[in-house]
């Protein structure tokens, strides 16, 4: 298995990541944001078979009840995506609109309705501008499928609101591709899905197999990401796989496909609104997993201990809270739990002046790693998330104006 990414860090590619075979992409601009692409259409050319898990938010949007019943046939074949407009809390009208948007993207690319899924994400609360989007298709169907020319950067960028950059992630696993790309950066903890994030890959995987491996995949990795503990409404995560590349290892392929939604994960944590840092929490020594990740999330999530990290502050106080306020988890005891930052114990340890100056030097960094070990049994989960400043408070409290 070979992997690079190509979001700037150290493995990308200055091309970027190329869509597997048999798929191909459209961007452009259908009046849902002032300038710049905001719709973006991915299709398979031959069948497919699929996989997708979408929020738990009892306000989903029109995009995600239409998606769940399409995507119950595990035969999806296409994702669109408008950008800066949810679409939820619009009422029947809503579900027209994400109807119509479907039918038109399902006669541009010559495939039944069904096999189309939808992403909408942005504003909550406002319809759809259906006069420039009605507009934008016709022009489209009046150039046909000969515009399906788009990289993956262009359509994570097309999906973007308040992201500053796209997310696209791609692995390898014998003679298959597994390309992905992914959105998201306020409004962010997950339940059964997150964002919106789409794999796409020519592995010829049956689609039972499929959907297991997206499941525990989403488990390990989005799952396990929060930036403000607020789950979106819109919440979408698909995997499309239409085996032109033929078969490949089944668990070489899980470990791809979780390793890609890892990438993802970590882009979408370190791009969180306003974040200036990588946050990542380890819980070991838990009952079990689950407990693990509960007692992470509640760390990863405390706003105290967010603005400590974001002030390059050891507070390990801040940790211990959160551990605490955990009162139903009653076999959690204090004296046999231990905190650190970085690789330096910080409880029960008593740190020295000295330690505290290297401490708050390290948290410094851009990215910052707290570990707790709850000395109970052999259970751990690792969660990510970012710092919270200033710059989180300045873009929701001006979002809609």
């Amino acid at each position: 298995m070979t992997h690079n990414n190509s979001n700037g860090g150290p493995d990308s590619s200055a091309a970027g990541p190329e869509w597997p075979a048999g798929f191909r992409a459209y961007t452009g601009h259908g009046g849902l944001r002032a300038d710049g692409d905001d719709i973006s259409i991915v299709v398979s050319e031959r069948p497919a078979v699929s996989a997708a898990m979408f929020t738990t938010s009892l306000f989903a949007g029109p995009a995600v009840v239409l998606s769940r019943a399409h995507a119950a046939g595990r035969k999806l074949r296409a994702v669109v995506t408008l950008a800066q407009n949810a679409n939820v809390a619009t009422g029947r009208q809503g579900a027209d609109h994400a109807a119509e948007v479907v039918g038109r993207v399902a006669g541009l690319v010559d495939i039944p309705a069904d096999e189309v899924l939808i992403g909408s994400t942005g504003v909550i609360g406002r319809p759809l501008p259906m006069d420039t989007i009605r507009a934008h298709f016709d022009a489209a169907g009046r150039r046909g499928t000969g515009a399906f020319t788009a990289a993956p950067q262009a359509v994570a960028r097309a999906m973007m609101t308040t992201d500053t950059r796209p997310k696209t992630a791609v692995r390898t696993v014998g003679g298959a591709r597994i390309t992905g790309v992914a959105k998201g950066v306020g409004m962010l903890e997950p339940n059964m899905a997150t964002m919106l994030a789409y794999v796409f890959t020519d592995a010829d995987v049956p689609a039972d197999e499929l959907d297991e491996a997206l499941r525990a995949a989403v488990d390990r990795t989005f799952n396990c990401l929060s930036v403000d503990t607020d789950t979106s409404t819109s919440d979408t995560v698909a995997v499309i796989a239409n085996g032109a590349a033929g078969p490949v290892d089944r668990a070489e392929f899980a470990a791809a496909l979780a390793d890609l939604c890892l990438d993802l994960t970590l882009q979408l944590a370190s791009d969180g609104e306003g974040a200036t840092k990588l946050l990542r929490v380890t819980v070991g020594g838990a009952r079990d997993a689950a407990q693990a990740k509960r007692i992470a999330k509640s760390v990863v999530n405390s706003p105290l201990v967010k603005t400590a990290v974001h002030g390059a502050d050891p507070n390990w106080g801040r940790v211990l809270m959160a551990i605490g306020k955990n009162t139903g988890e009653r076999d959690i005891v204090p004296e046999r739990v231990t905190v650190a930052f970085g690789g330096t114990e910080v409880y029960p340890a008593e740190p020295t002046g000295e330690t505290l100056a290297k401490l708050t030097e390290e948290l410094r960094a851009s990215e910052v790693e707290i570990t707790v070990g709850l000395g109970i049994g052999g259970g751990t989960a690792t969660v990510f998330g970012c710092d919270l400043s200033a710059g989180y408070v300045r873009i929701n409290a001006d979002y809609t104006t």
